[in-house]
């Protein structure tokens, strides 16, 4: 009776084991759709909003794109920098800001001196908000320090 018993154990432990491994793959599936999503989001969005921005402004304001920052290569939430300044102004004038992913989904810019302001949810594929940030920071940028 006790072999029974020790067998059935295993058994229950067996499944309990293969539950857990289920969860974790799950957990993991869902953490690498929420990378892919976010890159997603930052290119289609973000980066080429900041492009878009480049090429109507060329010759007044320069917009400097980075979008791999170097500590943040495999990060589980991505983000891109970029750098608004007049041109013709010393390196020291540069303003650099950061668009991040949240991992509740939100995005948000940010720079050193300045309050995060959010920009969006990356399930909300609308520009509107980045882009209307992004015209007030190029405006900024244009007034000068």
């Amino acid at each position: 009776m006790s072999k029974f018993k020790e067998a059935l154990e295993r058994g229950k432990e067996a499944h309990r084991q293969q539950e857990k491994r289920i969860r974790n793959d799950k957990a993991d599936a869902q953490m690498t759709d929420f990378g892919a999503q976010a890159r997603a989001w930052l290119n289609d969005i973000a980066v080429t909003s900041l492009e878009a921005a480049r090429a109507e402004v060329a010759g007044e304001v320069t917009i400097y794109i980075d979008t791999t920052p170097r500590r943040e290569v495999k990060a589980l939430t991505p983000s891109l920098r970029f750098q608004i300044y007049r041109e013709g102004l010393e390196k020291t004038a540069r303003k650099t800001f950061t668009v991040r992913v949240q991992l509740s989904g939100e995005a948000s810019v940010s720079s050193p001196g300045m309050v995060a302001e959010d920009v969006g949810h990356i399930g909300d594929r609308s520009a509107e908000r980045f882009r209307n940030l992004l015209v007030k920071l190029i405006e900024d940028a244009a007034k000068g320090p």
